[in-house]
């Protein structure tokens, strides 16, 4: 069962997963981070605000290498965005259709949980770089591209980390 959190830069997927591992369960970071973190330190141009297409590219690479990773008795995993936001993203930057970029994959948990857009959570910082019109914009791309794959979608209530942990779990039956 791999559980993808999707939605909105600041909606508060990050703190959501933080939560769900404290519960117990098996979680895999937000891919994006990861790639900006190690592109600034290595100056690097994989970043969304330089070359959005290699930043994509590299997204969709990682999360392919985080599911790879994990063993088939992990139990439930929930993943912070992952394979087909960076596929969305992709999509975005060049144009290349969703579907062929994840052909091939297997599906996630055929329930995805979206964090909508929440300006009160909401912060740029040195690794998010973009204001909440360009956060906004990714959701809706988000919001549609879920369901065309065939994913029923349960958009996360704003609500404090453990009332949408709770929500999350009940859904899945946890």
């Amino acid at each position: 069962m791999h559980v993808i959190l999707s939605g909105c830069s600041g909606g508060g997927k990050s703190t959501l997963l933080a939560e769900l591992a404290r519960r117990g369960y098996a979680t895999v970071p937000e891919p994006g981070r990861r790639i900006v973190q190690r592109e600034q330190r290595s100056g690097g141009r994989a970043l969304p605000w330089v070359d959005l297409a290699a930043f994509a590219r590299e997204a969709v690479a990682m999360a392919r290498a985080d599911r790879a990773a994990l063993t088939a008795d992990a139990g439930p995993v929930f993943f912070d965005r992952g394979l087909i936001d960076a596929a969305v993203a992709l999509e975005a930057a060049t144009g290349a259709p969703v579907s062929e970029t994840l052909a091939g994959d297997p599906p996630f948990h055929r329930t995805v949980f979206l964090t909508p857009p929440w300006r009160a959570l909401f912060a740029s910082d040195g690794e998010r770089q973009h204001g909440f019109d360009e956060a906004r914009a990714e959701y809706e791309r988000l919001r549609a591209a879920f369901p065309a794959l065939g994913y029923e979608t349960v958009v996360l209530p704003e609500a404090g980390v453990a009332a949408r942990a709770d929500l999350v779990l009940e859904a899945l039956g946890l």
